[in-house]
């Protein structure tokens, strides 16, 4: 691409990408443990062809994903939902290797229409990690995963495997190996009926400095005890800090503070921060003397993506690079006010600038009737 992309838009940088997808790979070597890519936190098929290198396949959490994952990206298709309808089976069968289903209603209900495919079950261990309660599986009342292990017993005939998913974001070794270990310890004598088992995903193990060794071995004595497969649903961890949302400021203006508005917004763009109540990553800012809100261009009164501060003085027209903005984020942009829906471009691994996606107005007016 010769031109320059519009801004606003998402940036994917493949080089960034593929620093993640080689610690899968050295997961999977080292440890046994299988990655399937959960669609939920991104679904950006563009770098699909990329990503097939070093994962084993897709998990989703609908219909659509499980089908996205079976027609774009290939290999294993885990397909998991909350709550099925009748006519979600129908289809999703079609396009899934393994179905997982949330409650013993659900397993029971539909079973005899997926017999023939791995049928799991989620089991709500009642311990997680999570830096958020609305993120948080195991919270109080929480309806994700069956909690009663006598219940339980009553399903082990019709499954193949099970899945605990019960972590979010989480950096701390010591917590997960703590964990695993509690459940070995209440499930082990399933675990070892059954041929597969899903961590789920917030493992984050590409972290820098994350202890990979400790967390390979651990994996592998787990599954070698228990002579059961391992599979990761890595989503965040497989594409942390290889994207930046791209945008300009349009305006500046003054109440009792400086604040800049650029051309995106956290409710259309990086819901995250809004949901989670999180300032935006900007990797430009620092200890600067010159001090601004940045605002996103919506008509919320709270469309605000932090405080920072910056070495020289912002202007219309300048650029601003917002980090870590693949993960929930493209998978969650929307129409909200009708602002242009940022594009989505590719820096492949050999430099060159592809833009995979844009928006127009048409876009917007098909997303609504």
């Amino acid at each position: 691409m010769n031109k320059k992309p519009i801004t606003p838009y998402y940036l994917i940088d493949e080089r960034k990408l593929l620093r993640n997808l080689k610690i899968i790979k050295y997961v999977r070597e080292t440890s046994g443990a299988k990655s399937v890519l959960a669609l939920k936190c991104f679904s950006t098929c563009g770098v699909f062809p990329l990503m097939q290198q070093y994962l084993d396949g897709t998990t989703s959490s609908s219909l659509y994903e499980a089908r996205l994952g079976h027609d774009k990206f290939g290999k294993e298709v885990h397909a998991y939902c909350v709550g099925f309808a009748k006519a979600d089976i129908a289809e999703v069968k079609r396009y899934a290797d393994k179905i997982i289903f949330n409650s013993l209603t659900q397993l029971k209900t539909y079973y005899p229409a997926v017999k023939n495919l791995k049928i799991g079950l989620r089991i709500n261990p009642q311990v997680s990690y999570s830096h958020f309660d609305p993120a948080d599986p195991a919270r109080r009342y929480s309806r994700l995963g069956v909690t009663d292990r006598q219940e339980l017993l009553t399903a082990m005939p019709l499954i193949s495997g099970l899945m605990f998913h019960f972590n979010c974001e989480n950096d701390n070794f010591n917590n997960f190996a703590a964990n695993l270990e509690l459940i070995g310890r209440t499930y082990g004598k399933l675990l070892q009926q059954l041929e597969w088992l899903s961590l789920g995903g917030g493992l984050y193990f590409t972290k820098e400095g994350y202890p990979l060794v400790r967390f390979c071995k651990k994996l592998k004595e787990f599954s070698a005890r228990y002579q059961i497969q391992v599979y990761l649903e890595p989503g965040e961890t497989a594409v942390t800090r290889s994207a930046e949302l791209v945008t300009t400021v349009v305006d500046i203006v003054h109440n009792e503070a400086d604040i800049a508005i650029i051309d995106a917004s956290t409710e259309a763009h990086m819901l995250d921060l809004l949901v989670y109540r999180t300032s935006a990553k900007i990797e430009t800012a620092g200890s600067g003397r010159f001090k601004y809100i940045i605002a996103g261009r919506s008509c919320l009164a709270g469309d605000i993506f932090g405080t920072y501060r910056f070495q020289h003085r912002l202007k219309t027209g300048s650029i601003l690079r917002i980090s870590d903005a693949a993960g929930y984020t493209m998978v969650k942009k929307n129409w909200f006010n009708g602002l242009q829906m940022p594009s989505i471009v590719i820096k492949r691994l050999n430099g060159t600038m592809d833009v995979v996606r844009s928006f127009a107005y048409k876009d917007f007016v098909n997303s609504l009737s």
